[in-house]
């Protein structure tokens, strides 16, 4: 079995996805899951994590409909307003949906002290009693918010998505290196091996540009926590699906597949073991 931990359906609207720009146009259109279960398919893939890409509860229901009419959609991050007073009623509404896994803000759009807002953090500290994941989406600047947030709440499930989204392309950066490994200090945060190709100048790379942002994230996270994950669509600015796929599974030894291609995504994210 293998498993996609990270990737996105929608029906593109040009004003709600002004973030899909006219350089984007290949991914500025419809990608829903009659495009994606081939390509799965294809590469031995048998289900995967819908993320939200909006900042909606409409995208939330959007996703959890998705899950409920496709059994290879194992599970859904979606959204609510976690800074919101009646954040505790609208997570008690959704998470009566047993495909409801997580919840993620967009916080890479957002100041680099926002994780560390009362009111989100009241939000975060309501996800475990309904059993919710929460995916950390930030840039490098903002990890040192993240660590904090991660020490704060020792019992609440985090994932790194995009291993924090580093310019691929103007080499190692120390700080993001440091910053990194002091996240991974903290045992309930994991991270999703995804991302890569789109943090890249002018979307075009070379395979060993990767392989020491991977060596940091391996080395600091270890098998047990490290999750794949293809980020498409957005993956298709720079590469199809097979090849964001090579990248990992040839970076990844063998005897570690098990794990960051399937049981790690199954054991964060609580997914039933029969598939």
């Amino acid at each position: 079995m293998r498993l996609d931990a990270h990737q996105h359906f929608w029906k593109f609207d040009p004003v709600r996805d002004a973030w899909i720009d006219e350089t984007m146009e290949v991914i500025r259109k419809d990608f829903l899951p009659t495009d994606l279960e081939p390509i799965l398919q294809k590469n031995n893939i048998d289900g995967c994590i819908a993320v939200q890409a909006d900042q909606s509860e409409t995208e939330t229901a959007f996703l959890l409909d998705i899950a409920r009419n496709h059994n290879f959609v194992k599970g859904v991050v979606g959204w609510v307003d976690l800074l919101a007073d009646n954040v505790e009623d609208r997570l008690a509404h959704f998470s009566s949906n047993n495909k409801l896994k997580g919840i993620r803000h967009i916080v890479q759009a957002e100041p680099n002290d926002f994780m560390l807002r009362s009111d989100f953090q009241n939000g975060i500290s309501k996800l475990s009693q309904f059993d919710l994941t929460y995916d950390i989406l930030v840039f490098p600047r903002q990890l040192p918010a993240a660590i904090k947030l991660a020490e704060k709440f020792p019992d609440q499930a985090f994932v790194l998505d995009h291993i924090a989204k580093p310019a691929i392309s103007s080499g190692m950066d120390r700080e993001w290196q440091s910053d990194i490994k002091e996240l991974a200090t903290c045992e309930n945060v994991y991270c999703k091996v995804s991302g890569l190709v789109t943090e890249t100048k002018d979307f075009q790379w070379r395979a060993e540009e990767f392989t020491p942002f991977l060596d940091v994230v391996f080395d600091s996270f270890g098998a047990d926590r490290l999750l794949y994950g293809s980020d498409w669509p957005v993956c298709l600015l720079s590469s199809p699906y097979e090849t964001v796929l090579k990248i990992i599974e040839d970076y990844v030894p063998k005897e570690h597949h098990t794990k960051i291609f399937y049981q790690n995504t199954v054991n964060f994210y609580k997914l039933d073991e029969n598939l």
